[in-house]
């Protein structure tokens, strides 16, 4: 029996609750969980905000823990292994996507907190092929965001070859944001950071920002005009996307990262005349999260997290829906 934290409806306090997992199939490895972290995407679920939520719902998905079990074709970990499990739980395997090692594209992968139970939990059950192994010298405490907000703001860096002279900006210091800063630095680009938050500033300054734009002063944007190869939208609101294009040097992409769900309002001729572009991108594949984690082990890169205990956890969601955390949240079974 796992013992887990559900939901039992939409905005509903978590509560503790229990499931019987079943007979571990021969390609599963069940995970023994000493960390997960808060992401903002568990709280569009609590309150189902995508209408796709199933109660009772157990959220989780920056999952870091042990292996305790595993089926009998799984060969390529050792139980007692330290490993991370992230927004995916499985793939296809046959698919194009997959087979050209974008598992995270597959259009029928299994979502850690879709349709499944997630890791706010003792144990939690994964496909072999989504789980990732831990590098030793990483803090098992902190690791839990990189595999959901770190994956999502390291992915386009491989997608779109981002060169290590490029120009680039990041729309939000926070949970993703501040990741994404540390990342760049180290990519060897020049890093500007836009934030409304004035203490953030130095923040940003310290965590790899090389110039700090204060995204509410039309000034400050105008005056910015034409300087980015990309920029990377962590944020969840409607902002003026234009004033953003206008930044953006010939060939060069807005790619969004945060779930907006009201609609762009879009300037094309911008875009035409200066070949832009617009995009967006989920997380990443198995081996993007290995490349992410080898980088992160060379440069010495650590999320910014607040410690809870699992029992604590409608304080921590509490916590993360007031925008106060510095800048994840992680729940420690330890």
């Amino acid at each position: 029996m796992i013992k887990a934290y559900a939901a039992f409806g939409a905005g509903g306090e978590i509560q503790p609750f229990e499931y019987e997992p079943g007979l571990l199939s021969t390609h599963e490895v069940e995970i023994a969980i000493e960390h997960c972290g808060i992401c903002h995407s568990d709280l569009s679920m609590l309150h189902n905000e995508w209408g796709i939520t199933q109660y009772p719902f157990v959220p989780g998905h920056e999952i870091i823990g042990t292996i305790t079990a595993k089926g009998a074709h799984v060969h390529n970990f050792q139980l007692g292994q330290r490993v991370g499990l992230g927004w995916h739980s499985g793939y296809c395997m046959t698919c194009h996507d997959c087979m050209s090692g974008d598992h995270n594209l597959c259009a029928q992968a299994e979502s850690t907190i879709v349709n499944r139970h997630g890791g706010f939990a003792d144990r939690v059950r994964a496909n072999a092929a989504s789980v990732v192994a831990l590098p030793n010298s990483i803090n098992a405490q902190t690791a839990g965001p990189l595999f959901c907000a770190g994956i999502t703001v390291f992915n386009p860096l491989l997608q779109f070859n981002i060169q290590p002279t490029a120009k680039v900006a990041v729309i939000g210091i926070g949970g993703l944001g501040h990741v994404a800063l540390q990342f760049l630095n180290a990519w060897g680009c020049q890093v500007t950071a836009f934030t409304s938050s004035d203490d953030k500033k130095k923040e940003a300054l310290a965590l790899g920002a090389h110039q700090v734009l204060n995204s509410r002063n039309p000034a400050e944007l105008g005056a910015a005009k034409n300087q980015f190869d990309l920029i990377l939208s962590t944020v969840d609101v409607k902002l003026d996307w234009n004033a953003y294009i206008a930044t953006l040097r010939p060939k060069g992409r807005l790619h969004f990262l945060g779930v907006i769900l009201e609609s762009l309002d879009i300037n094309l001729f911008p875009l035409i005349s200066n070949q832009c572009s617009i995009s967006g991108s989920p997380v990443g594949s198995p081996a993007s999260l290995e490349t992410m984690l080898n980088f992160v082990v060379q440069h010495d890169i650590e999320p910014i997290v607040e410690v809870f205990r699992f029992d604590q956890i409608n304080e921590a969601l509490a916590r993360l829906a007031s925008g106060k955390a510095k800048y994840r949240i992680v729940l420690s079974n330890q």
